[in-house]
């Protein structure tokens, strides 16, 4: 499901607790506890049937061996945190260093048999317009046209099985100046039948994370960057009439990022999204992530959670229930 900016916003998170780096590495640390991750869920979601996604990643490589089955690779077993009115939210990423699109394309196909019938968003490919990182599917040859084709691929096997809730797009992460030609070259090289088929586009952005944003200036600032990528990236990529999901958002807590102020960013970016929804066509927001990968570890990418990696609360998770309360649908 992908609601109007009317209805209310679609809220999600990541409950996992792997995170990548900006070094190509991977922050991890106590194994998830699904019983736990089930409990935080049921409290984020609120009441039982309300709409709400579950970010999972999962990934095509030259070594994937296709006839499935094709295992999420964090959280592990994802489709058991759906039902309660709480559908996945995959991630295809693609990772092909031989640029194996036709292999991509029938991975696609088959994460729609598998998973089709509890995924309400299918994700092709992660931030990839980020050639800089091999966690990131911009680092891999031939990632337009994997994401052109594998948008259809997907959208057709989906008919095929009467999935008509399967929402299938893209995502990437701000885009500025020159970059904002990634958007325009997928469209062109795409063209009419690309965009007919997308049902919306997401945006990963992480505000005062890795630049610092004075507090007086984060509510204008995530304002502008909202305006900015629906006028100046999506309206000249003919994508403008699109939904635009947060797909993933965070703030980590650590060595002078306190628990207190996570929870502040939370709310006003929250609230700006909120508040913005109808006029830019804002459908949703995932949070990255639920818990911290390793709290004892100072490093910002292993403590982005809303619960430490035991899963006690931090001040945030309290934050963002009642946001999904107050804005949810």
């Amino acid at each position: 499901m992908t609601p109007n900016a009317h209805e209310g916003l679609l809220f999600g998170i990541y409950p996992g607790s792997v995170a990548g780096d900006d070094s190509g590495g991977l922050a991890a640390g106590p194994p998830d506890d699904p019983a736990r991750v089930s409990h935080a869920l049921d409290l984020l979601q609120g009441r039982a049937g309300r709409p709400f996604l579950v970010r999972a990643y999962t990934g095509f490589g030259d070594d994937t061996r296709l006839g499935g089955p094709h295992p999420t690779g964090t959280p592990a077993a994802a489709e058991r945190y759906a039902g309660r009115g709480r559908r996945l939210d995959l991630v295809a990423q693609y990772r092909s260093a031989a640029a194996d699109i036709d292999g991509y394309c029938a991975f696609l196909r088959e994460l729609v048999e598998q998973y089709g019938a509890s995924t309400g968003t299918l994700q092709v490919a992660e931030e990839p317009n980020v050639a800089s990182n091999s966690v990131l599917d911009g680092y891999y040859p031939g990632v337009s046209e994997a994401i052109v084709r594998g948008v259809s691929a997907a959208k057709a096997r989906a008919r095929e099985l009467g999935h008509t809730h399967l929402r299938v797009g893209f995502n990437t992460t701000p885009l500025f100046g020159p970059a904002a030609s990634f958007v325009t070259g997928l469209t062109a090289l795409g063209g009419d039948g690309f965009v007919a088929e997308l049902d919306y586009v997401g945006l990963d952005f992480f505000p005062d994370v890795f630049r610092p944003v004075p507090a007086a200036e984060l509510a204008p600032s995530v304002e502008g960057l909202l305006r900015h990528h629906r006028h100046t990236v999506l309206e000249p990529a003919g994508l403008g009439h699109l939904p635009l999901h947060i797909t993933e958002h965070g703030w980590p807590t650590g060595p002078d990022r306190s628990p207190r102020r996570q929870a502040e960013v939370v709310e006003t970016v929250v609230r700006v999204i909120a508040a913005h929804a109808r006029e830019l066509r804002l459908s949703g927001y995932t949070h990255f992530a639920l818990r911290d990968a390793d709290s004892a570890n100072p490093d910002l990418f292993h403590r982005f959670g809303l619960t430490a990696d035991d899963y006690t609360p931090k001040p945030a998770f309290e934050a963002m229930r009642a946001l999904i309360e107050r804005f949810g649908v």
